[in-house]
């Protein structure tokens, strides 16, 4: 796949024309996978079992290991699979369908009045019951279909019932949420990518929208384009961290989506008239 590709999921994973309303996939890698482009087109369950997984959605980053799992919601995100020790990375992913998280309700879920969340995961403790999970989910995969696709159902709903006794009401809305026709703001969006190292190109794609599209959305909201904008916001951040004395030129200007401290240290002196390392 080249850089600028976009990596439609789980497409990608199977040879079949039309994806069942639930499927397990066991991703495994010998080479990290740095900011791919994720169009994901059915809700996931992430389970890590080696590596690391950086996801990085509309509202912001985070940073997966293989105590945690990670429920994510359809859509355009970034994400980086990172290699551990062992030089080996492996995930089992849950992917289901709208249809049949609606099931679920139908038959296990309360009809009432709800507040939806909009967040794009939720994240799961792995314990003892995740574990002998995923090795319940072996077992099954060498049944005939009819069978996995009994079976799986059942454990779907097991999962779902689990998680929700853990997490309560928290995890009940969410779920909710996913079945929900609430669309997350522009403006949410650009703000919570404010301060991170993500380029414009990437944070439109986290918008669902071209480049072009985006750049006049923007100057609508704005009043202003984006380049210009971006770039004051974060050279301002980043003086107010070098005043603080948080930290040096060397630590911030990565973090905030510099190349090299050169290219930094020429756009804070245009913008301030002296260089990063005069404060």
């Amino acid at each position: 796949m080249s850089k600028e590709s976009i990596d439609n999921i789980p497409e990608s994973y199977t040879t079949s024309t039309e994806l069942p309303e639930l499927f397990v996939y066991d991703l495994k890698m010998n080479e990290d996978a740095i900011k791919t482009k994720v169009n994901l087109n059915m809700h996931m369950f992430s389970f890590l079992q080696k590596g690391k997984k950086h996801v990085h959605f509309a509202e912001g980053a985070f940073l997966v290991d293989n105590s945690q799992s990670i429920l994510i919601k359809k859509g355009n995100c970034l994400w980086s699979e990172l290699l551990d020790a062992e030089e080996t990375y492996y995930c089992k992913l849950l992917f289901f369908s709208e249809e049949k998280l609606k099931e679920f309700f139908k038959k296990h879920g309360n009809a009432k009045e709800r507040e939806v969340r909009s967040n794009s995961c939720y994240l799961i403790e792995n314990d003892a019951y995740i574990d002998s999970y995923l090795n319940s989910l072996n077992t099954i995969k060498n049944a005939t279909s009819i069978v996995v696709e009994n079976l799986l159902s059942l454990k779907f709903d097991e999962l779902l019932l689990y998680l929700i006794s853990k997490y309560g009401q928290s995890f009940e809305d969410y779920l909710f949420s996913l079945i929900s026709e609430e669309v997350s703001p522009l403006k949410k969006t650009i703000e919570k990518n404010l301060y991170t190292s993500l380029t414009l190109d990437e944070v439109a794609f986290l918008c669902n929208m071209s480049l072009s599209t985006f750049k006049r959305h923007f100057i609508k909201e704005y009043n202003e384009s984006p380049g210009k904008w971006f770039r004051s916001k974060r050279l301002n951040k980043a003086k107010e961290l070098l005043e603080n004395g948080e930290m040096t030129p060397s630590d911030v200007y990565l973090d905030l989506g510099y190349n090299n401290l050169s290219n930094f240290s020429s756009a804070f002196k245009n913008q301030f008239g002296i260089n990063p390392s005069e404060i």
